[in-house]
């Protein structure tokens, strides 16, 4: 007796947990039954023999011999179409990674129950994993017929998800299309069908394939989001034709979330006054929408329009402390970010007990480096640098990220107070501990520049690109530091087209690049350039550059009032104070 644990008592329980499983099976066949005349018993098949068959073929399965198992209890489920029976054979075949044997199981059971749902996307799956793609179009095509004809929409819709895990999503959208060739025509599930064909396309990165499946399913359904969403993730590839959808779907149905989506979209490419557009018209057609209310703010706070963005800024306050619609951490972490703005306004008016009054409300313990960091250059503006310098050095370290976080922002307190050389000391200490972190050789690059140390400039970010080649800042940075002394030029336009071929579409490159043709002589083209740049993304350095051009070419009136457009954006923009010094216009 001495073996009386989990050895003696582990075969009765698993004798036990397949008596209970057949009984069910009896019960449930005897309950169909019921109102049948046949004389057969219902469970007639439970013979002394098929129990020993489930017997043995479990503790063989669970003993080391999951083909002898597998095949017992297949045999099992065979003789007796219980459902549960070929499943548990599906199982031991996963269990011993044998997935012909698996497939075998679950065709078996879907030829014996046509009707199963389960049986069916057992066949479906393991044909995906088995990778043999191909010959899932009968089982496609049977999952969309199982389904209730109210709910076929969605089940097409879920369709890519089966494919989530596959290599070759470009056959996994043929194999889809071909499955659905008549869900595609059809005005009841077109639109939804189109959608999951495009949502493979799109995983195979085939854009046009995209474009046409979202045009085509908007065509049969012009309410139906699915054309949208696809059309929307082809916006933040850069593709403008997709635009027009988004478009069509919003005007038909005006109070949309994918308006939201869209705005989100628009922010991300940068397309910042575009997406206050759309803001403006959430917040007119649902001023409920809280969220929507802080981005507006947030715009109108870099447009430098103050009170605008106080009074947004103020409304979602009042939003999100009225009701309790999220979660408590996405509520403080908003809540901090409204009042860091709140904070940055009344700073900027130069009311400094206001902006406190708003910083001491945060009480999320992670935005408090960027609460202290900002009570920091109020301090810093009323001649107290070393004390808020303290004041973020005080600041509790729970982990790496927090040290990190704090040296960022003490690095940032003494740069905007124009302590350049305390910065540089302050990184060259941090990069003794840790000598090869792109991110802080960098920022020391950065400050060498400010301390016009050209020759320690290159040499970090030379070594910047050779730690992380694809880190784009550093071309950037020193392509546009030659182009700005008219120094090496080519070398610099090949440092900034190196750069866009990381960043494709980044304004702030784009004036690096527009910048380097203007050095060169290249007016025209640096013309083009920065004004495409200054569309995408208007802002005080490249209105610098972009007026300075427009002077040069005698084009006056053009560069006083982008220079006034960039004073407004930022009155401070060192490039921009220097434009006007050098050229001695004040706009």
């Amino acid at each position: 007796m001495e073996r009386a644990g989990l050895d003696y008592y582990e075969p009765m329980s698993l004798l036990k947990s397949i008596a209970v499983l057949m009984l069910a099976g009896a019960l449930g066949a005897q309950a169909q039954d019921a109102d049948s005349s046949a004389a057969t018993p219902s469970n007639s098949a439970l013979d002394g023999a098929l129990f020993y068959q489930l017997l043995l073929g479990e503790l063989t399965a669970q003993g080391g011999d999951p083909g002898t198992g597998y095949a017992l209890l297949l045999d099992a489920a065979r003789k007796t179409g219980d459902e549960p029976l070929y499943k548990r054979a599906v199982e031991i075949a996963l269990q011993a990674r044998s997935g012909d044997s698996a497939l075998q199981a679950a065709r078996a059971w879907r030829q014996a129950h046509p009707g199963s749902k389960e049986a069916n996307r057992y066949v479906l799956q393991i044909l995906i994993a088995l990778n043999r793609l191909g010959e899932t179009v009968e089982p496609l095509k049977r999952e969309v017929a199982l389904a209730d004809a109210p709910e076929r929409s969605v089940s097409i819709g879920l369709l890519p998800n089966y494919f989530a895990r596959v290599g070759d999503k470009k056959i996994a959208a043929q194999v889809l299309e071909q499955a659905l060739a008549d869900q595609l025509a059809s005005p009841a599930t077109g639109a939804a069908a189109w959608t999951a064909v495009g949502r493979l396309r799109l995983a195979a990165m085939d854009v046009p394939g995209t474009l046409d499946a979202a045009r085509r399913g908007q065509a049969l359904e012009a309410q139906a989001e699915g054309p949208a969403l696809l059309a929307l993730a082809l916006v933040s590839l850069s593709q403008p034709q997709a635009e027009v959808l988004v478009h069509n779907y919003l005007a038909l149905k005006p109070q949309s979330d994918l308006r939201m989506e869209y705005t989100r979209v628009l922010l991300s490419i940068q397309r910042n006054s575009e997406a206050y557009e759309q803001l403006r018209i959430v917040t007119t057609d649902k001023p409920d929408e809280a969220q929507a209310w802080l981005l507006r703010g947030t715009l109108e706070l870099q447009d430098n329009r103050l009170g605008a963005a106080e009074a947004s800024i103020r409304q979602y306050v009042n939003l999100t402390t009225a009701k309790q619609a999220s979660s408590a951490e996405d509520r403080n972490r908003g809540l901090a970010q409204a009042y860091l703005l709140l904070a940055q306004i009344a700073e900027q008016r130069g009311n400094y007990s206001q902006a406190e009054g708003w910083l001491a409300r945060i009480s999320n313990a992670e935005d408090m480096v960027s609460a202290q960091s900002r009570r920091a250059a109020i301090l810093a503006r009323q001649g107290k640098l070393d004390e808020g310098r303290r004041l973020i050095r005080n600041l509790p370290e729970r982990n790496p990220t927090d040290a990190r976080l704090k040296l960022s922002a003490e690095v940032q307190l003494l740069r905007d107070n124009k302590q350049y050389q305390a910065a540089f000391d302050l990184l060259a200490e941090a990069l003794r501990r840790e000598p090869q972190d792109v991110y802080l050789l960098y920022d020391q690059a950065t400050l060498a520049e400010k301390l016009d140390n050209a020759a320690e400039m290159e040499r970090l970010l030379r070594q910047v690109m050779a730690l992380k080649p694809d880190y784009h800042h550093a071309y950037n940075a020193l392509g546009y530091f030659f182009a700005d002394r008219g120094i090496r030029l080519d070398e610099a336009r090949q440092l900034v087209r190196k750069a866009l071929d990381f960043a494709p579409g980044d304004p702030f490159i784009a004036d690096s690049l527009g910048w380097v043709e203007f050095r060169s002589g290249n007016t025209a083209e640096a013309l083009r350039i920065l004004q495409e740049a200054y569309k995408k993304r208007p802002d005080a350095e490249i209105a610098a550059h972009l007026g300075e051009v427009l002077w040069s070419l005698g084009q006056h009136e053009q560069a006083l009032n982008i220079w006034r457009e960039g004073r407004a954006l930022n009155a401070e923009n060192e490039t921009l104070q220097e434009t006007f010094k050098r050229l001695r216009v004040n706009p």
